[in-house]
């Protein structure tokens, strides 16, 4: 009987699973889309600067200022995306900044307190991909918990 519930519940959500989805060219506009949605931004690589191993002291007091300056350059509207990579590889994360060009992804790359101190280092690369990608930090708001922190 289960089954037949199943498969009574797809074929009455086919029409919807199988169509294509409407454009919204309002969105696109805002997004900055091109006809396929897509967009340019600059990836900045993330990887491990020449002093990775700091004074504890040190290390404590830079632990949340990069967080800090993450938080302002998305305020500003300037960082769509950040965010570590998993393993302790010489990749540390990535940035996606939504800037014009490399050199101004530069500038906002020598404001980040562990590229100051040398504890990263980043390289940049414009970067062609998804539009969509400029509604993470809406989205992101939404599902995170207000007292929600990096695990």
């Amino acid at each position: 009987m289960k089954r037949i519930w199943c498969a009574l519940w797809m074929l009455a959500a086919w029409p919807a699973i199988t169509a294509e989805p409407a454009y919204d060219a309002a969105l696109a506009t805002k997004l900055r889309a091109d006809d396929i949605g897509m967009r340019m931004y600059v990836m900045a690589l993330l990887t491990a600067g020449p002093n990775r191993n700091p004074p504890p002291e040190e290390a404590r007091a830079l632990q949340a200022a990069p967080m800090a300056n993450i938080n302002r350059l998305a305020a500003e509207g300037k960082l769509v995306l950040a965010g570590p990579f998993g393993d302790d590889g010489v990749l540390r994360g990535i940035y996606i900044f939504d800037v014009a060009t490399v050199a101004e992804a530069e500038a906002l790359t020598r404001t980040d307190p562990a590229v100051q101190a040398g504890q990263l280092a980043m390289e940049l690369h414009p970067w062609y991909g998804s539009a969509a990608l400029m509604m993470v930090g809406e989205v992101h708001a939404k599902i995170q918990k207000p007292d929600g922190r990096a695990q």
